[in-house]
């Protein structure tokens, strides 16, 4: 019942990842496409269809890589968590393939507490950004939208991720103990 609803909570997460990340996508392509044409207007002089799409703002889309750079990081977090309660982290097999069952069993517990560390301290590490750009009151160049904004939507995916990796440490310790890995298999529910 716990694992299941942990599932839902980093399945949403990464929807919600994924759909800024086609937001992004977007935006880039539109700015690219923007960019483009601007300068081919800009190229045909005096031409009046010219001047009016000009002057209609034809162009690259402001604050683009601000957008993006801000998105990008909330996407890189939001995908964390699935990835962390589904073991969908990259692995080499070379030498863990010749490991006992109660072996593999301990090397992804020792994994899990490594990967559950790292996280918490990145956590913790945005969570010190996101109050110090709060009280700095910094803004981006362009736009002028909050830097603390994008600090704490990953510092919200982060903490779900970091969440996560305590939640599978149980898990495996569990699994060491008890030689039962029932608990970690992910359903496709």
């Amino acid at each position: 019942m716990m694992h299941r609803a942990m599932m839902t909570v980093c399945r949403a997460m990464a929807l919600v990842g994924g759909l800024v990340l086609i937001a992004l996508i977007t935006l880039v392509c539109v700015s690219i496409m923007g960019r483009a044409l601007n300068g081919v207007l800009h190229g045909m002089g005096d031409f009046a269809l010219a001047k009016t799409l000009l002057n209609l703002g034809i162009g690259p889309v402001t604050g683009d890589f601000e957008l993006v750079e801000a998105g990008m990081a909330f996407a890189i977090f939001a995908f964390l968590p699935l990835c962390q309660i589904t073991g969908a982290h990259a692995s080499v097999d070379i030498f863990t393939s010749k490991l006992p069952p109660w072996g593999l069993r301990v090397l992804k517990a020792a994994i899990e507490v490594l990967f559950a560390t790292v996280l918490i301290i990145i956590a913790l590490q945005l969570y010190e950004g996101t109050q110090s750009k709060m009280r700095s009151g910094q803004t981006t160049f362009l736009l002028q939208f909050p830097i603390w904004w994008a600090y704490l939507a990953s510092l919200f995916a982060a903490s779900l991720a970091a969440l996560v990796a305590c939640y599978m440490v149980v898990l495996r310790f569990w699994a060491v103990l008890t030689a039962d890995e029932s608990l970690l298999e992910t359903d496709a529910q």
